[in-house]
């Protein structure tokens, strides 16, 4: 039997559930269809939790200052504005002083630092560096809870959610997508791909091309420190090593573009290269000690550019997507969720220009370069 919806929505973690919410606040009837035994168990989950709005590309400054305000008021974020602070090798200081130019044109708070005054919080290397960037107004989030609560609002404007139902193909007949899963059949006019690292793969299972593959980043934890760290999340930009307090603890990581495809588990041999990476700019880590039951990994979903694919499917009927975003999920969800009930409601998303991040660009000579890749 045939479950039908007016917008089938993929995935359940915290894009998809931002989503849902703002397609069932326009009145439309949402359905969520979701792999796993219950929500946010993917990247969601699994996220280092950060949120920022130190980018290059004005699309991503915007999505994520305006997912930024909203998390503010959400109870459930649990937003703490910690803030980022970014590391900043001599090559690229001109590059980036750009960016902070653009950002706070936007209306971003960003301060430039010298190398002396980013010592305020503990020392570092600075052979290499030439200065440092400080976002105030970024932080850290609790995306468990945001995603628990859009799910909560959507399912509280009539929005049904299907766990444990996995897409295993899908087909448009006669204006409408039927969509096989592994409990039974739906049907409905739209579909959003909210999937997250699995979003290439529902692709594939629509017989559609869509670039996005998982990546397996670990995050280490050590030991619950002597003197915990009050600091900002920090980021070497000439190495990508970064590393935040978490309570007692210190998290880090660093990302390894070689490890992609669904491998699961925990590579320790990163462990060593990270840390590598991490001591010869803060050699203090040396004397930290590891907890490796607190470490943990996860999927990001890439893409070619890194950059997410937003927006209408070209030359597909009624398919959306809102996935690849490269890490930068969580900290663009609330923006994504209104931009995709625009999309799909009005025909164009318009509060946010998104035509930057949208699936011909990977037929254009031109491409988004976001320079701030972690």
């Amino acid at each position: 039997m045939s479950t039908t919806a007016d917008v089938m929505v993929v995935g359940a973690g915290i894009i998809g559930a931002a989503c849902a919410y703002r397609l069932a606040e326009r009145g439309l009837r949402v359905r969520l269809l979701e792999a796993a035994a219950a929500a946010a168990m993917g990247s969601t989950g699994k996220s280092a939790a950060g949120v920022r709005v130190q980018f290059t590309e004005a699309a991503n400054v915007l999505l994520s200052w305006h997912s930024i305000r909203e998390y503010r008021q959400m109870p459930e974020a649990a937003y703490r504005p910690i803030g980022y602070l970014l590391l900043v090798p001599q090559e690229d200081w001109a590059d980036h002083l750009r960016g902070v130019e653009l950002q706070r044109g936007l209306g971003v708070p960003v301060e430039v630092y010298s190398l002396e005054a980013a010592q305020q919080w503990f020392s570092f290397e600075a052979r290499g560096l030439a200065g440092a960037t400080f976002g105030p107004a970024d932080g850290v989030v609790d995306p468990h809870g945001i995603c628990m609560e859009y799910l909560h609002r959507a399912r509280g404007l009539g929005a049904e959610l299907h766990l444990e139902t996995e897409l295993l193909r899908a087909e448009r007949r006669g204006g409408v997508w039927r969509l096989d899963t592994s409990r039974g059949a739906f049907e409905a006019p739209l579909i959003l791909n909210a999937a997250g690292a699995w979003a290439g793969e529902v692709g594939r299972r629509a017989g559609l091309d869509i670039p996005v593959q998982p990546s397996r980043r670990m995050v280490f934890a050590t030991a619950p420190l002597s003197q915990p760290l009050s600091a900002p999340l920090t980021i070497d930009l000439s190495s990508g090593f970064y590393f935040r307090p978490e309570g007692e603890r210190l998290i880090f990581g660093k990302s390894n573009p070689a490890d992609v495809g669904f491998t699961e588990g925990m590579d320790w041999s990163w462990l060593e290269p990270t840390l590598e990476a991490g001591m010869l700019r803060f050699p203090w880590l040396e004397r930290l000690a590891l907890d490796r039951k607190a470490s943990w990994w996860g999927y990001y979903e890439v893409t070619p550019d890194h950059n997410p694919i937003l927006g209408w499917m070209p030359g597909v009927e009624g398919w959306v997507n809102a996935c690849g975003f490269s890490g930068h999920g969580v900290q663009q969800a609330a923006a994504v969720g209104r931009l995709m009930a625009e999309e799909i409601v009005e025909g164009r998303a318009h509060f946010i220009d998104i035509d930057a991040l949208r699936y011909e660009r990977f037929s254009r000579a031109a491409k988004v370069l976001e320079r701030h890749i972690v």
